[in-house]
């Protein structure tokens, strides 16, 4: 009976034998591979963050009785995209009233200011808005890449092994005596395309989804800003 261990494969001992482009390949892959855990891991912590902050200044904001306590809640909230949207509003606000006391006032005793005032803070709404989508997904998009090309390139380097394994082909030797190893090492290319690709895949669609919510819940604290202002500041 054999031994135990002439079974399996050392993967890493593959990698330190292969050469030329299949060296390379697999060295693209690993760095893709790290620079995708280190994308999962920020954004992980980041998005906790989000939203942490978010909830917390939701909850604070319709507790609050003026705006200016909200947007105090939101100087303390940096990460929560909500907060940012609540304070470039409450900013257009204060320039569109023209005095910084009409919009601390509360919410039930504040003047109008015209529907042009609206306009404008509905600009600024949905301009805010999209600044702080861009921000979430910055870096998520590697994701995507790697998980869309490092199966290719994982292919690539496996097809270019194969090739260089029959150019060991020698009539002094066993055929599988000399290619076997090297399309050994070919195919670790592809292993690690998959290895590189599957969790970046995964990843991606957590982090779209998660940032789908986020601009919905933007969407949704804009269209209730807008309703508090139309009722209680901007009127026509």
């Amino acid at each position: 009976m054999p031994p135990t261990d002439s079974f399996g494969i050392n993967v890493f001992e593959q990698v330190i034998a292969s050469r030329g482009m299949v060296l390379m390949v697999l060295l693209v892959l690993i760095g893709m591979s790290i620079g995708c855990w280190f994308i999962i891991g920020l954004k992980g912590l980041a998005f906790r963050r989000v939203r942490r902050q978010t909830t917390e200044f939701l909850e604070t904001f319709w507790k609050c009785g003026t705006l200016e306590e909200a947007a105090s809640a939101a100087d303390r909230l940096p990460d929560a995209p909500v907060a940012k949207v609540y304070r470039a509003a409450f900013a257009e606000l204060n320039r569109v009233q023209g005095d910084p006391q009409a919009a601390a006032a509360s919410l039930g005793m504040g003047q109008g200011a015209g529907g042009h005032g609206f306009a404008n803070i509905e600009r600024t709404l949905r301009r805010t808005q999209q600044d702080e989508q861009t921000r979430l997904e910055q870096l998520v998009p590697f994701l995507a890449t790697t998980g869309s090309a490092a199966p290719f390139i994982g292919l690539f380097g496996t097809v270019w092994g194969i090739m260089n394994a029959f150019a060991f082909i020698t009539p002094d030797k066993p055929i599988l005596e000399t290619v076997t190893p090297h399309i050994a090492q070919a195919l670790v290319a592809t292993a690690m395309g998959l290895l590189a690709a599957i969790p970046a895949v995964m990843a991606y669609n957590y982090f779209t989804s998660k940032i789908r919510v986020f601009v919905v819940e933007m969407e949704n604290f804009s269209i209730d800003f807008l309703n508090i202002l139309r009722r209680h500041f901007l009127r026509d």
